[in-house]
């Protein structure tokens, strides 16, 4: 089987090669990728027979990237870290997942089920697994001082970090204080189209209006974000690649 390896961290990539070689399979890495971007173009020209692929990437999710691809017509095993939301979906899919770090036993018997599982079987259980990613993505419970709060991620404007207390501004003027800094909850913003252009925001792309190349981001309802310089470069590439869809 010709195999693709979906993950942005090389030493976990290293690490499964290693764990391939190591076994007895008919298992060919042909490709290594480390963005969702790069991914799809290489599968698109590859056509792998099975793809290993990370929940979590540097530009957007593993569902990301099969929204992307042309046509679902490989196998999949799913590496994720021990992410609540990411195994949530993937045991209500029925999917076939490796927990990192990957396991030689829980790798072989992964390899065993993919292998005996009709395509359009596993089509129908990431299509589910999908379903509640995109669910449990939508919505994030802060625990304030009184009370839970939920909050609708789609109407989410930005956060703002302040001595370890991270604000959340809503589109509807609200706000909510938690106290917990932001870079706890950065890993699954990032994942839903939210960019942090300084070490004290986090910006929902959604509701950029313009970006001034002196630093500064726009956003639609008047509020103004600076840019710092360190993260100029990257927070440029994300907005352009975000509105280039």
């Amino acid at each position: 089987m010709k195999a693709l390896l979906i993950e942005d961290k090389a030493y976990i990539r290293k690490g499964l090669i290693n764990l391939l070689q190591t076994i007895e399979t008919d298992v060919e890495i042909i490709g290594e990728c480390g963005s969702v971007k790069e991914a799809v173009v290489v599968a698109n020209v590859c056509k792998p027979d099975l793809v290993f692929l990370d929940i979590n990437l540097t530009d957007g999710s593993g569902f990301d990237f099969l929204d992307q691809t042309e046509q679902l017509d490989f196998k999949i095993i799913f590496i994720t870290a021990y992410e609540e939301y990411a195994l949530k979906a993937l045991k209500i899919g029925a999917v076939d997942y490796l927990l990192k770090p990957v396991d030689i036993d829980e790798l072989e018997s992964a390899l065993e089920k993919i292998k005996a599982l009709p395509l359009a079987k596993q089509k129908a259980q990431i299509e589910k697994a999908r379903k509640v990613w995109l669910q449990g993505d939508a919505t994030l419970v802060l625990s304030l001082s009184d009370s839970f709060q939920v909050i609708d991620l789609q109407e989410l404007l930005f956060c703002e970090s302040d001595k370890g207390y991270t604000t959340f501004h809503l589109s509807n003027g609200q706000k909510h204080i938690a106290s917990k800094p932001l870079k706890e909850y950065e890993e699954k913003l990032a994942n839903i189209h939210f960019v942090r252009p300084h070490q004290s925001f986090m910006v929902n792309l959604r509701f950029i209006d313009k970006y001034d190349k002196s630093g500064i981001i726009h956003l639609k309802n008047g509020t103004i974000i600076p840019v710092s310089s360190r993260k100029k470069e990257a927070f440029i590439k994300t907005f352009l690649e975000y509105n280039s869809h």
